[in-house]
């Protein structure tokens, strides 16, 4: 399987990203990289065809793929992937500057990280744009990503003065038990085409501020933004005389399999679905490798009965429309008590016909509703309503594709299904919610814990007793536990990530660092004797 899957890099669901080799919509006479419109796109160095490879230089050797706008089906640009050779240079070069980069102080680490950050600040309204145009999501969603790799810059800044370990008492006398972290070596990044800036971001951040080199494999439909991100980044080491500690192939399968099975590679984040994550940790596991998998979410938002019920909508629209549904936090369930279900579903519905009038091209800022990623996503997103509505499910709004260029097709919501409906237990990477009546908080909890997947999801409540029910042990088994808040979406703080079938990886603030380092513990024997620990004598 996995060498199958691992062409498409890391994807969530189903959500392959075919369209790169033909349009299948309407092809521009030509790529809008020379369109005056998209001026942004020379901006950040793109041309009409693309090296995809950056080893120390720019080069791309492998097939040459089209990048596409899923919101009119025009292509941007072209850009030539890596092959397994140029892999293989990213490897060495990745390596052999990490053994330079490790010896740096971590405070000059993070300088060089702050000056990333800088840069980042620089372009942030040309590459958010270029994350909108490519990927498909509003162009407040697109700025927004590139700010969060800014924040996690100005995070793992600080990091690298306080990434400390601990002093420990010992039981022997004149001995002190110290901890240290050290990084890894090379760390190997497959990021997914839903946020195909950030977390890279939130990985390279911090891989780099605690040591490490890191080489990004991004996803083969996003192309253009892990290029203009690269150069970013690569152009800050390069003003400072450093050798290129980050690494970039686009590729196909075998890129994918050899950065997966490379011993060189000492810890894989993976951002994707489900299956392929898990054979990417088999495989990564089968050489005593470090993974990190990010992978698939089937998020629910319960609404209470003495929920504040204008935030809990607000929450409930944004969660469940925010990005066209293509976020790993997505709201696919609103478990809402039977007292407040009617009038709950009413309201919401208005909002999403409401919707309607604000669908369009991501760079417009009227749009508030942008187009899903590819044909695929069209694809699922209309068998899974056909299964749906097979099961018994009703569509309240919304069950049909648009009629316009591009990949657009309505935000729905789906009622009248039994909480442990198999459509309703898939994740399914489409603006589809599934409305479920509870009639009790326990019983809520008990749905959102049911699921395979274990990433986000939250509670809305006005009484202290339900709240600290909901964020202890017998309440939500996921990662991410909110209260009077959207499932959807994290800030870099915290650290972000799931339980069970999401993959337990964790990215960003809190201690996520501690998956870049490796921990010694030394003990110091400042005695003239040799006491030996347990009180254990050899004569």
């Amino acid at each position: 399987m996995i060498s199958t899957v691992l062409r498409t890099g890391a994807i969530r669901g189903d959500q392959i990203a075919r369209g790169l080799r033909l349009n299948t919509l309407r092809m521009a006479s030509t790529y809008l990289v020379e369109n005056s419109k998209y001026s942004f796109l020379k901006d950040l160095g793109l041309g009409k065809v693309n090296s995809g490879v950056f080893n120390g230089e720019w080069t791309g050797t492998g097939e040459v793929i089209k990048s596409i706008d899923p919101a009119s089906g025009d292509v941007i640009a072209e850009v030539k992937t890596g092959t397994v050779a140029e892999l293989e240079k990213c490897l060495e070069v990745g390596t052999t500057a990490y053994h330079q980069w490790k010896n740096l102080p971590a405070p000059y680490r993070g300088e060089i990280v702050r000056q990333i950050g800088d840069e980042l600040r620089k372009y942030r309204e040309p590459l958010g744009k270029l994350v909108s145009l490519e990927m498909g999501k509003i162009m407040a969603e697109g700025v927004g990503e590139v700010q969060e790799f800014v924040d996690i810059c100005d995070y793992a800044v600080g990091l690298s003065r306080m990434f400390a370990g601990q002093i420990l008492p010992s039981e022997r006398a004149k001995h002190t038990i110290i901890e240290k972290w050290n990084p890894l070596g090379l760390i190997g990044v497959i990021s997914a085409f839903n946020f195909p800036c950030a977390v890279f971001g939130w990985n390279a951040a911090i891989a780099l501020a605690v040591g490490n080199s890191v080489l990004w494999k991004g996803a083969p439909s996003t192309p253009l933004v892990s290029i203009a991100t690269t150069k970013i980044v690569t152009d800050v080491l390069k003003r400072n005389n450093l050798p290129p500690v980050v690494t970039l192939c686009q590729g196909g399968t075998d890129v994918g399999k050899k950065m997966v099975a490379d011993e060189r590679v000492k810890l894989l984040s993976f951002t994707g679905s489900t299956a392929v994550g898990r054979e990417v940790g088999v495989e990564v596991q089968r050489r005593f490798g470090k993974f990190l998998l990010e992978l698939g979410g089937n998020n629910a938002l319960i609404i209470n009965d003495d929920a504040p019920t204008d935030m809990a909508l607000d929450a409930a629209f944004f969660g469940c429309i925010g990005t066209a549904g293509q976020r790993c936090t997505s709201t696919r369930r609103l478990i809402i008590h039977e007292k407040l279900y009617d009038e709950f579903v009413t309201k919401l519905v208005k909002r999403y016909n409401n919707l309607l009038k604000r669908v369009g091209h991501p760079l417009e800022e009227s749009t508030l509703y942008g187009p899903l990623h590819n044909q695929q996503a069209v694809d699922n997103y209309k068998n899974t309503l056909a299964e749906a509505v097979k099961l018994g499910g009703k569509v309240e709004c919304g069950g049909k594709v648009i009629d316009r260029p591009g990949f657009f097709v309505e935000p729905t919501i789906v009622t009248n299904l039994p909480h442990d409906s198999p459509v309703v237990h898939k994740e399914t990477f489409a603006p589809i919610v599934y409305i479920l009546k509870a009639k009790n908080l326990n019983e809520a909890i008990e749905w959102n814990n049911e699921v395979d997947h274990g990433l986000s999801s939250s509670l809305f409540t006005s009484n202290i007793g339900s709240a600290f029910q909901w964020i202890g042990e017998g309440g939500s088994d996921c990662g991410i536990v909110n209260i009077n808040t959207s499932p959807s979406g994290a800030e870099i703080g915290g650290a972000f990530g799931g339980e069970k079938h999401t993959g337990g990886g964790r990215e960003s603030g809190s201690d996520a660092w501690k998956q870049y380092v490796r921990r010694s513990t030394i003990t110091v024997n400042h005695s003239p004797d040799l006491p030996l620990a347990q009180g254990l004598v050899f004569e």
